[in-house]
C-alpha cells in the first residue's frame, strides 16, 4: 500500500470507496463521458500543473470523444484539482469547471470528504450526460477504479 492509499483509507472507509467507485459506473452509463478518480499525496503546492500531468501520464486523452475528467485529491495538501480533456472544453459553457469545484470546495470545507467527492461526480455526471449522451455502441474506456498515486509519490 503506498501513501496515498494509506491517506486515503485513513479519510474514506471501504464503503465510501465503492460507492464512490458506484457513482461514476452509474455517471458512465449516461454518458460517453469518463470520469476518473484519484488520491495522491501533493501536488507540490501546484494541484492544476499536477492534474495535468497525471492526466498526461496516464492517457486519459485517448478517449474517442477526448471527454475524460480527472478529480484528483492531494491529501497531503488538502487540495484538489479538475481536469477535463479538450472535447469537454469545446462544448460546455465557461461555468461548467466552476459549478463543480464550488460544490465540491463547500462540501470539502466542512469536513465531508465523501459528500464533497460524490458532489463532483454527481455535478460532472449531469453536464456530461447532456453534452455527451451515452450512445448504443458506447465502451467504458477508462477504468472505474480509483486510482492511489501516480508512481511519483
Amino acid at each position: 500500500m503506498n501513501k496515498a492509499e494509506k491517506l486515503a483509507k485513513d479519510i474514506f472507509s471501504d464503503q465510501d470507496l465503492q460507492e464512490i467507485s458506484g457513482a461514476i459506473n452509474t455517471f458512465e452509463g449516461r454518458t460517453s463521458g469518463e470520469i476518473v478518480i484519484s488520491f495522491n499525496t501533493t501536488s507540490h503546492n501546484q494541484p492544476y500543473k499536477s492534474a495535468k500531468r497525471i492526466f498526461e501520464k496516464a492517457k486519459l486523452y485517448q478517449t474517442k470523444e477526448r471527454n475524460a475528467t480527472l478529480i484528483v485529491l492531494y491529501l497531503s495538501e488538502q487540495k484538489f484539482a479538475v481536469y477535463g480533456d479538450v472535447g469537454i472544453h469545446e462544448k460546455v459553457p465557461t461555468d461548467f469547471w466552476e459549478e463543480t469545484v464550488d460544490e465540491m470546495r463547500a462540501q470539502f470545507a466542512q469536513g465531508n470528504m465523501r459528500e464533497g467527492l460524490l458532489a463532483g461526480i454527481n455535478k460532472l455526471g449531469e453536464n456530461l450526460a447532456r453534452y455527451f449522451p451515452v450512445s448504443a455502441d458506447d465502451v467504458n474506456e477508462l477504468s472505474d477504479d480509483i486510482t492511489f498515486g501516480d508512481g511519483n509519490e
